[in-house]
Order: structure tokens, then sequence, then C-alpha cells
């Protein structure tokens, strides 16, 4: 891979993640915290990817794979939710009992970066072997979309944490379920809409999130407040 592609596959989580960076107003996260969400939401991708194999296989076992029913199980549950997961499980491991963790968009900020961690090393993979539109089409689409992923996922777990720290175990408990279903309904149905040449209503799909997600952003960054 030359180092034009490399960049290509890497730049647009970089952006996003300053993005994200900047509108934490309240209190800034500490770098060493967020590069470890990235390296670990990176490395994850390996046992995913594994994951997702066996798991489509089975599949492909019980249903025909030219059927409209493969489709969705694949991307929903053989895709969607096992990489939703595996980007929570690198979440909550590594932030649920951090100091640092006071802030409700702190979810959020932490909640992209792994997913962005996620989503570069399997850009790199993409862009190495499909060049570069393959890089233009993703930094424009399968990139954000993991951003927009994180941004759902953070906003219900912050949620969580601050039932948490109410003594409120039963919305924490339903906050913690929608930080893994809320991004892995987003995932599947964009994941799904391509598989079956949807594209049309997938590009409508894909602005109307991107809209919700930013306009919850500046929300969220704006209404800040400790938890």
């Amino acid at each position: 891979m030359n180092r034009l592609l490399f960049q290509l596959a890497v730049l647009p989580a970089v952006f996003l993640i300053w993005y994200i960076y900047r509108k934490d107003k309240a209190e800034k996260e500490p770098a060493k915290l967020l590069v470890r969400l990235f390296v670990l939401g990176a490395l994850v991708c390996i046992v995913v990817a594994f994951i997702e194999v066996f798991a489509s296989a089975v599949l492909g076992v019980v249903i025909p794979e030219s059927t409209v029913m493969y489709a969705f199980l694949e991307n929903f549950y053989a895709v969607a939710l096992v990489e939703e997961l595996a980007k929570y499980f690198v979440l909550k491991k590594s932030t649920w009992s951090s100091a640092h963790f006071d802030y409700l968009f702190d979810g959020v900020v932490y909640a992209v970066v792994a997913s962005l961690g996620f989503a570069t090393f399997e850009n790199v993979f993409y862009v190495a072997s499909g060049g570069v539109s393959t890089a233009i089409a993703r930094a424009l689409l399968s990139v954000p979309g993991h951003a927009i992923d994180g941004v759902c996922m953070g906003y219900f777990y912050g949620l969580a944490k601050r039932a948490d720290l109410r003594g409120d175990a039963t919305t924490r408990g339903k906050n913690l379920f929608l930080a893994v279903l809320g991004p892995t309904a987003i995932h599947g149905v964009y994941d799904f809409l391509i598989s079956v040449d949807l594209f049309g209503v997938f590009l409508l799909f894909e602005v109307v999130v991107t809209i919700l997600a930013v306009l919850q952003v500046n929300k969220l960054s704006r209404e800040d407040a400790p938890l």
C-alpha cells in the first residue's frame, strides 16, 4: 500500500476525531485514553472479521445466500450486531470506571473514537485493494457511517452512566441496551440497503442520519453538563 492510499484511508477518521474533540467544550479528554480507545477499536476489528466469516457461513447453511432474508440477517446480525458489540466492549471496558468520564458528552467522544479506530483499520484493507475510488467513496460514506453509529452509542452510554451514578439501575440497563441496539439498527439498515441495491434509498437514509447526528452532536455539545 503506497503512502497516498494510506493517507486517504486514515485521514477521514483523523478529521472526524478532530471534529468531535473540538465539540467537547466543557472538559477535554486525556489523549492517552483516546489513543487507547482508538487502538483497541482497531485491534478488535481482527477478531470481528473471524466472527463475521463464521456467522455468515453458518447462516448460509440455514438460508440460501441469494434470498432477501439472508441479506437481512447477515447485515443486521452477522455484521452490524457483531461490530457494534465489539465497539461497545472496547468502550465499556476502557471508560466505564474512568474518573475522566464525568460529563454526558464524554460518552459520545469515547464511542466515536473507538468506532473510528475500528473504521480506520477496516478502511486500510478496503482502500489497499480498491484504490483511490474506494478511498473516496468510503471517506464520504463508510467512515462517517461508523462515526454516526458512535454518536448514537455514546449518547445512550452517557445517559446510562448518569443513571448509574444516581443509583437508577433500571434506567442504566435500558440505556446500555439502547447503546447497542441503536447503532446496530442504523448500521444494519445502512448495510442492508446497499446489499439489496437500493442505492437511492440508501443515499436518502445516509443524508437523514448524518443531519440528525450533526444536530445531536451540536445540541449535546452546547448543553453538556456534569453527570
